[in-house]
Order: C-alpha cells, then structure tokens, then sequence
C-alpha cells in the first residue's frame, strides 16, 4: 500500500504489485565470477574483430552486412572503453610503496 499526501493508502495493482516486488531488469545488479568479469573487454574486443573480418567473407552485398560493421564498430568500442576505465582506476605498484 502506497500512502498519498493526505494519509489515505491507495490500492496497488497486480502489475505495480509484481513490478514493486522484483524490480526492473535495468536497475538489477549482475554479479558475475571474477574471471569473466576479467575476461569481458576482451570478449567484445574479440568479438568486434571477428565480426569484422566475418564482413570480409562476405562476397555480394546482403543485407546482413551493415549489421556486422555495426555490430563489430560498437563491441571494439566498448571493449576499448571498459578496457581502458578498468586500467584507470587500478591503483598503481608505486603509489602503494608511498607512505
């Protein structure tokens, strides 16, 4: 039950009922085993580079093919992104031996 401004608890329906019990999918933490987390920014790095050769098999123009230039473009940017906020905000060997 949801209180209004003046006190009064107003009804939920089923669905803000569910909606309230589990969350969006959005805002629900993933935690995934620490190698795989390791192992993701060269997953989409790998990735977008096997898509992109796979475009070079490709011998006629099917339609397929923006969509794997797209797809390859967006997984080595974001391999590239995580890649490098991951290397920046790891603390440094010599800033740890400072008092």
């Amino acid at each position: 039950m949801i209180s209004t401004a003046a006190g009064k608890p107003i009804a939920l329906s089923e669905t803000q009922q569910v909606d309230r019990k589990t969350g969006s999918l959005a805002t629900k933490k993933i935690w995934l085993p620490k190698l795989l987390y390791d192992l993701l920014p060269y997953f989409y790095l790998g990735s977008g580079i096997a898509a992109f050769f796979a475009t070079l098999y490709i011998s006629e123009w099917f339609w397929v093919l923006p969509h794997y230039l797209l797809f390859s473009a967006a997984c080595v940017h974001l391999g590239a992104l995580v890649y490098r906020r991951r290397r920046s905000e790891r603390p440094k060997a010599s800033n740890l031996d400072q008092p």
